[in-house]
């Protein structure tokens, strides 16, 4: 059986990681992803590179793709563009409006050759407003969305960023598979008219806060106004930041003595505990045999009683937790019912037993590399099972993709000496 989107043409303009991942995920869906490099690659291919122009950033975003090379600077590529055009369905990219334009690959070019065109493209911030014109790395959208300072996470009065995965670019590609996969159905229902699609980094790391961005204005936006009242008046002071980011975090409370969402260190390793209702946290209390008194009557937890006792309770936690090892710990928590798990490092996943029975990872085939093993689909369709494809070495598939689009070997031929291809 065919993926869900088995006879859609897409046609990806972009590199990197947010719109890359987005046609990835089509690919993992069945549709045909034609991946436009230029003729020196996509410059993702070089970071972390095990071949001269293949690296583990680029395999992790581009499998199931097909890759041509097309400097588009050449004038000659015009006409393969407007065939690339016509024959699709989707168009991806993640150029800078100004860039996009000259190259004649923006959307109003495109739809102009074909109107039915649903035309996805990633920005860093939108394409409106004062940081429209700010190129944006994910670092710099953890910044400047806030997620760095709501972590929690700081060292030498810095906030750290997340470095373990690119976060905001790889939820910004989910957000634009998400957003093609919903205009392809209104097309289906108004007649065929294309649109243009548009989903930023900054959208999708303000989705990513959740709850730590709802604002109910009539509980919270007063004291959101003093938080920012203060936070300015020292900016405009000269405060150094880490003391700014101390009053910061003050203003934002903490409720003492949280044992129950936390790793913990065990006679042999380390696990974490995750229990987010007062049921769970009753069960976990009788696992370890302790009483806290936030479940005692007249409870006050911003008085100092509970801060002291909130301390204690952390480490008489933490001393019991390291009296009995992983395993020893894990069989009573399963049996209670509390949710808890161990602490594993990446490369434990490859193989893990669980990962192998959900399909979570994959091998595909590289031409010069073969078996790779990686993350799969974060999905699985019973009806419409998914099948994702090999990953694309630079240029591979240019002399398939241009003979399906009418040209000669000759003239093929010619264009590679005179580098436009």
């Amino acid at each position: 059986m065919a993926g869900p989107l088995e006879g859609i043409n897409v046609v990806e303009f972009s590199t990197m990681i947010a719109t890359p991942t987005a046609g990835m995920l089509l690919a993992d869906m069945g549709a045909s992803v034609i991946k436009v490099e230029p003729p020196w690659g996509d410059l993702w291919r070089y970071a972390q590179a095990v071949l001269p122009t293949d690296g583990r950033p680029f395999m992790a975003y581009n499998r199931g793709k097909r890759s041509m090379t097309l400097n588009l600077t050449k004038p000659e590529s015009a006409d393969v563009v407007r065939r690339l055009t016509e024959q699709a369905d989707v168009v991806l990219a993640n150029n800078r409006p100004d860039v996009a334009g000259r190259l004649g690959i923006d959307y109003e070019a495109l739809a102009a050759i074909n109107p039915s065109i649903i035309y996805c493209e990633g920005s860093a911030f939108g394409h409106e407003g004062p940081d429209s014109y700010r190129p944006g790395y994910d670092i710099i959208i953890q910044a400047m969305s806030g997620i760095a300072t709501a972590e929690g996470k700081v060292a030498n009065g810095v906030p750290q960023q997340i470095v373990a995965s690119p976060l905001v670019d790889t939820a910004c590609g989910l957000a634009q598979a998400w957003a093609v996969c919903g205009a392809l159905f209104a097309r289906e229902r108004n007649g065929g008219q294309g649109q243009k699609l548009e989903a930023s980094l900054l959208g999708a790391a303000l989705l990513m806060l959740g709850m730590r961005f709802v604002r109910i204005d009539g509980i919270d936006k007063g004291p959101h106004a003093e938080i920012m009242e203060s936070v300015d008046a020292m900016r405009a002071a000269g405060t150094p930041y880490p003391d700014l980011l101390e009053v910061y975090e003050a203003q934002h409370f903490q409720s003492p003595g949280n044992i129950y969402y936390r790793f913990y260190q065990t006679a042999d390793g380390m696990i974490v505990v995750g229990c987010l209702n007062d049921g769970l946290r009753r069960k976990m209390l009788d696992v370890v045999g302790l009483h806290d008194i936030r479940y005692d009557e007249g409870y006050d937890q911003r008085s100092q009683e509970a801060a002291d006792f909130g301390a204690q309770l952390m480490a008489d936690a933490e001393a019991i937790f390291r009296a009995k090892t992983n395993e020893e710990w894990l069989d009573l928590l399963d049996a209670a019912g509390v949710p808890a798990g161990p602490v594993r490092f990446v490369e434990e996943l490859f193989d893990h037993p669980q990962v192998e029975a959900n399909q979570l990872a994959i091998d595909v085939h590289h031409r010069d590399l073969g078996t790779v093993r990686m993350a799969g689909p974060p999905a699985t369709f019973t009806a419409t099972p998914l099948e994702p494809g090999n990953l694309p070495a630079l240029g591979e598939h240019t002399e398939e993709v241009l003979a399906e689009l009418g040209y000669a070997p000759d003239e093929i031929g010619q264009w590679r000496r005179d580098g436009v291809l």
